[in-house]
């Protein structure tokens, strides 16, 4: 976190008085007059992307990430606040409009890059390439918990540097003085010999006429005065008054509202519909049939799905029309086997000689473990609204790519995107879910249809049947033990490798490892679901672990300690969380205490749960977590993310099971597709271990290892071993330690 090296060019100049405006700019050139009118707006200045200040001093982040109760886009104004040494009392944010040049290619260089060093030279020619990749891609995603590791490291930190810079040059000049003898602090610039002090908003003009360094000197941890304190979260206030603007609030002149029927069985069109009685309900405007869904547009929500039910319709019948849940989990079996035995398998990790590690072994332990597909079920339902004038059209939404969502929708209309504006606004709950674009452009498609603004609200049917679903997996493990226990060789085999790429790899000391994995693909929609392939693999690779320990008759903590000799940022992480949960403590009869660890986007966590089962049921009682994000820029912001990861994720462990019957989905609303409940949430306790490492991500890695710490604990508690989940399907009534094959 020393002297800046790795940014693009950065350029300064003042578009109108008494404001300034830095970013990072990319080559070629300076693209403040490009972005200068779509982010400023009276006495407001813009040079460069991400910062503004106002001539009174006002400043403001332009931050290119949605907010979905994550809290980014405050962490994000810290770093750059912090870097320009503003007050935070004159700090706010705006979201980056969705337009080509805000194309986020930060989180590609971030994510692709993060750590390397690259040559002065060739930094705005990498920057450069980044920024056209992002916006062919239309990337604008909020998403993989990259908001802080890569904006917030690679583009905040670097412009509230340079404005910094900018605006002490400024004064020097203005004041005749050396710039060496000039101080910058809480959003004021002060000259010692002379006593003469005044604030940064008198001298944006002048600074913004000036060239900037490209390698402006960022902070050491030492220096940080705003990251790493946890200021008020800016965007708390209008969630607690009813102020906060979520898509489903949106509303504009001539509205009408649609309700919306989907095929039930993916891939089906509609082959036939009968609307006679539906239109002739009151305060029925229009019925629009789409290729795979019906709608029905009405004055109102609750109107429009009084008639939805009254539309018959057929769909078409495909191949997959009587394919359920089993099938699709043999095929799993059959396709690995298939992969296997025709040589066909991909590889994932080859290290040393399994097949000689196995022989050589004492003892060797197998298992097999599934989980279900599952639904991402945001409070918010799916929405859009969409307003079409002539050749010109607006969407109001709340979405976790808006970039991507204007083009989507520019696509499906058929219509120049240059046309299409998107007003972005908080999220009721995204988790990947809303980086898919299928609810806007049936608005669009709708709306063009009708020829007045509508408002698309799906059910909460429509919303857990019509999902992009986390995948349903299976894997498999053998794993050869030595005399000691301890294991020699380890493979693991699964289906469907997704991101990240290194979500399979397990950071214990095994000599000889083979993950490997086959494709099995079926016709069910896949998205990204929080902390995307950890959030099985974590389950997997900890639970199997757990099973070695049992197998070697060892402590399972002591067990995981003794193989991380290797990995001591790992091991640092585990040891706290055993502390602070006070591992090796007696516990009583049908209680039970579990553990696990899972490195993921960057940050490490380690998580103690303690159960009670009493007569078959479950109850969490605690977990402990420990978390190390390399740097924590905003403390309760990483705990109460560390919180919300495992709420959800104790959700998908204790009851998430979409199940497919007949090719669709059988779970319908919160009645068979239940979340947990403010009575059944643990008491949860975070413990911050900072280490030298470069900042981590917060939004996802606190989900993968409850569920297995979960399973782990109830083995403890009753001697049954989950394999699959959820837990719910589990009959704990009394106590069966289910076998472990130990050959």
């Amino acid at each position: 976190m020393g002297k800046w090296t790795r940014r693009g060019l950065i350029t300064a100049g003042v578009v109108g008085g008494g404001a300034l405006v830095v970013g990072v700019a990319i080559r070629p050139g300076n693209r403040s007059p490009k972005l200068a009118p779509l982010v400023t707006e009276g006495d407001e200045s813009l040079i460069g992307a991400w910062v503004k200040i106002g001539s009174d001093n006002r400043v403001t982040a332009i931050v290119p990430h949605s907010e979905m109760g994550q809290g980014a886009q405050t962490a994000l104004a810290q770093m750059l606040a912090d870097e320009l040494d503003a007050r935070w009392e004159d700090v706010s944010f705006m979201e980056a409009p969705p337009e080509d040049a805000y194309a986020n290619y930060l989180m590609g260089r971030g994510y692709l890059l993060a750590g390397k060093r690259i040559p002065g030279p060739l930094i705005g020619t990498v920057d450069g390439v980044f920024l056209q990749v992002a916006k062919v891609m239309h990337l604008q995603i909020t998403g993989g918990s990259l908001s802080v590791r890569a904006t917030g490291q690679y583009g905040m930190r670097a412009a509230g540097a340079a404005a910094r810079e900018l605006l002490l040059r400024a004064a020097a000049a203005a004041w005749s003085v050396p710039v060496t003898e000039l101080s910058a602090a809480a959003g004021r610039i002060v000259h010692a010999g002379s006593g003469r002090s005044a604030s940064y908003g008198e001298f944006a003009a002048a600074a913004g006429r000036m060239t900037p360094s490209d390698t402006p000197v960022l902070k050491s941890r030492p220096e940080f005065q705003i990251m790493g304190t946890s200021v008020p979260r800016r965007d708390i206030p209008a969630k607690v008054d009813g102020t906060a603007q979520f898509g489903i609030d949106a509303s504009v002149p001539g509205l009408k509202v649609a309700a919306i029927t989907q095929a039930p069985v993916f891939g089906a069109e509609v082959a036939s519909v009968d609307d006679s009685a539906a239109r002739a309900m009151p305060g029925v405007a229009d019925v629009v049939r789409l290729k795979d869904a019906v709608a029905v547009v009405a004055d109102g929500f609750w109107p429009a799905r009084q008639a939805l039910a009254a539309v018959k319709v057929t769909w078409t019948e495909p191949a997959w029309e009587h394919v359920d849940q089993s099938q699709i989990f043999a095929q799993f079996d059959s396709d690995m086997a298939t992969a296997v035995k025709e040589g066909k398998e991909k590889t994932d990790v080859s290290r040393g000689d399994f097949d000689a590690g196995l022989e050589a072994a004492a003892s060797t332990v197998e298992a097999t473990y599934r989980v279900p597909y599952l639904a991402h079920a945001c409070m918010e339902p799916m929405n859009a609204t969409v307003a079409i004038d002539g050749n010109a059209c607006e969407v109001w939404i709340g979405t976790q790519n808006p970039l991507g969502t204007r083009y989507s929708v520019a696509a499906a209309l058929e219509m120049d995107a240059d046309n299409v504006t998107v007003h972005n606004h908080v999220m009721g709950g995204g988790f990947g879910r809303r980086s898919i674009d299928d609810a806007a452009v049936q608005a669009a498609l709708i709306a063009k249809a009708v020829g007045s603004p509508v408002k698309l609200i799906w059910s909460r049917e429509e919303d857990v049947r019509h999902d992009h679903y986390r995948p349903a997996i299976t894997s498999r493990f053998r794993a050869g033990l030595d005399e000691m226990g301890n294991p020699i060789a380890w493979e693991n085999q699964y289906v469907d490798k997704h991101e990240p790429a290194e979500a399979p790899h397990i950071p214990y000391a095994v000599a000889n490892q083979k993950i490997h994995y086959a494709d099995s693909p079926t016709h069910i929609p896949f998205g990204p679901w929080r902390s995307v392939d950890h959030s099985q693999h974590g389950f997997f690779t900890e639970s199997f672990i757990d099973e070695l320990a049992h197998a070697a008759d060892q402590d399972p903590y002591e067990y995981r300690r003794g193989l991380l000799a290797e990995a001591p940022r790992h091991r640092k992480v585990l040891e706290t969380a055993a502390e602070k949960a006070g591992w090796g403590t007696p516990v009583e009869a049908g209680r039970g205490r579990g553990i696990s660890l899972q490195a993921s986007f960057g940050s490490i966590v380690a998580q103690v749960v303690d159960v009670t089962v009493v007569d078959g049921a479950v109850h969490v009682d605690r977990v402990v977590c420990a978390v190390d994000p390399g740097f924590a820029v905003s403390p309760n912001g990483l705990a109460a993310q560390m919180e919300s990861g495992i709420i959800y994720g104790l959700t998908a462990a204790l009851y998430g099971n979409i199940e497919i019957d007949g090719g669709a989905v059988t779970q319908s609303n919160f009645h068979d597709y239940k979340m947990v409940r403010m009575s059944e949430a643990p008491e949860i306790a975070v413990h911050i271990v900072e280490s030298d490492n470069l900042p981590g991500g917060a939004g996802e890695p606190g989900t993968p290892g409850i569920g297995p710490a979960l399973t782990n604990a109830i083995f403890a508690a009753t001697g049954t071993r989950i394999r699959q989940l959820p837990v719910g399907q589990y009959d704990l009534t009394y106590s069966v330690e289910e076998s472990v094959e130990v050959i």
